[in-house]
């Protein structure tokens, strides 16, 4: 593994539970806006961007730059609500795209 991956995979990692959680927790409510339906999309993005990490792949960077808007996607909608979880999930998506997109550049 590129270890210039390391801190871009943590923060994937921190991510994809947050947004696991954050979508157990809106699991059954209703919802103003595409929480907790972009929490799954977020989840699958941050497993295949690590993986592309983790193997060192030539598309790592691809890969990083999608995360990091679909994690701004999530940021957007979960933020608007006013659930403890949903703020913690926001947090964890923006840190996610900015790391994401240090490894983009």
């Amino acid at each position: 593994m590129n270890i210039s991956y390391k801190s871009c995979i943590e923060a994937c990692q921190k991510c994809l539970v947050d947004c696991q959680n954050c979508l157990i927790e809106m699991s059954g409510k209703d919802s103003m806006n595409d929480c907790p339906k972009c929490c799954v999309q977020c989840i699958d993005a941050c497993l295949a961007c690590i993986k592309f990490m983790a193997s060192d792949s030539a598309y790592a960077k691809q890969y990083a730059l999608l995360c990091a808007e679909i994690c701004d996607y999530c940021a957007d909608h979960c933020e608007a609500h006013e659930d403890d979880h949903c703020k913690q999930c926001a947090e964890s998506c923006r840190t996610c795209a900015e790391e994401c997109r240090k490894i983009a550049a």
